[in-house]
């Protein structure tokens, strides 16, 4: 087996948590995918790399002699990756911007005019990423920068700003019996089954579950990987959902009711980076995230 920088990835979040379930939420992705993978790793070396337990994990002496080699290559393939991006920025200077639904009230062209006026060397590029990754593409380095709602993974190495404060609403289908109803608590929809985020979603699945309001846990009826299946599923009657107030447009459609949840706390949009990423490029993207949508809703 060749052998890959998420390997070593991989490995050294073993090594350092000493958890496989640690681990696989540190790396965002399931226990069995990361314990499966690990083993692939120790195949290659036809070495045993962990002494496994019930109740613990350890480095064999295999491992022990393997990590801080892992830790220089990993080191310097991310110092390759920097070095490559700022010969792209140099040349092409593009911020691409990571978001998981479309982003909607008037965002996009508000903030590519703001980059062409302040920064005319750069150009957005937006790219969409699935509800399976919580770090909306950060964490592979896929983007730049990523439009999201809190919670984000607290272990993920970013930073990020609140450009928006959203309360909740719930999306059902037309049929519904709650559907002539003007307004609900979450009491009226705790029982009906859900459209949830993906398990590998993490806190933001339980945000729209509304996870903490409830004394058991959910009925979920189906899992959505996008906001598009997620508005099919509803539509078809297999389950309701929790979105965003500003995402009424996007979801808006015959077959569908949305109806305003009074007793939820609110949905905060953020613009999230890498932390340590300080180019002008990013501020000036989340300053003009936060003007446009802070004004929008003044307005």
């Amino acid at each position: 087996m060749d052998v890959h920088i998420r390997h070593l990835r991989y490995f050294v979040a073993v090594a350092e948590e000493l958890s496989f379930t640690v681990a696989a939420r540190r790396l965002f992705v399931s226990q069995p995918a990361l314990s499966k993978q690990i083993r692939q790793f120790e195949s290659s070396f036809r070495a045993t790399l962990f002494e496994r337990s019930a109740r613990a994990v350890s480095l064999t002496e295999a491992g022990q002699a393997l990590l801080p080699n892992a830790r220089r290559v990993i080191a310097q393939w991310e110092d390759a990756q920097r070095a490559v991006a700022n010969a792209v920025d140099a040349q092409y200077r593009t911020l691409i911007v990571g978001f998981q639904a479309k982003i909607g009230r008037g965002l996009i062209p508000h903030v590519t005019a703001t980059m062409g006026a302040e920064l005319p060397q750069w150009r957005l590029l937006f790219r969409q990423i699935g509800w399976s990754d919580p770090s909306v593409g950060l964490a592979g380095g896929e983007v730049d920068v990523a439009l999201a709602w809190l919670p984000v993974p607290a272990h993920g190495g970013f930073s990020w700003k609140v450009v928006a404060t959203e309360h909740r609403l719930v999306a059902l289908p037309s049929t519904h019996h709650l559907a002539p109803r003007a307004d609900l608590t979450f009491a009226d929809l705790a029982a009906d089954p859900f459209i949830a985020l993906p398990a590998q979603a993490g806190p933001p699945r339980d945000f729209w579950l509304a996870t903490a309001r409830r004394g058991t846990q959910p009925a979920v009826a189906a899992e959505a990987a996008t906001a598009e299946e997620a508005l099919d599923a509803i539509a078809a009657g297999t389950g309701i959902a929790l979105l965003p107030a500003g995402h009424a447009d996007l979801a808006r459609r015959d077959d569908i009711i949305l109806r305003p949840v009074r007793d939820l706390p609110p949905a905060e949009l953020a613009v999230l980076w890498r932390s340590g990423d300080d180019r002008p490029a990013v501020h000036t993207f989340t300053a003009a995230c936060h003007h446009h949508l802070r004004t929008a809703t003044d307005a």
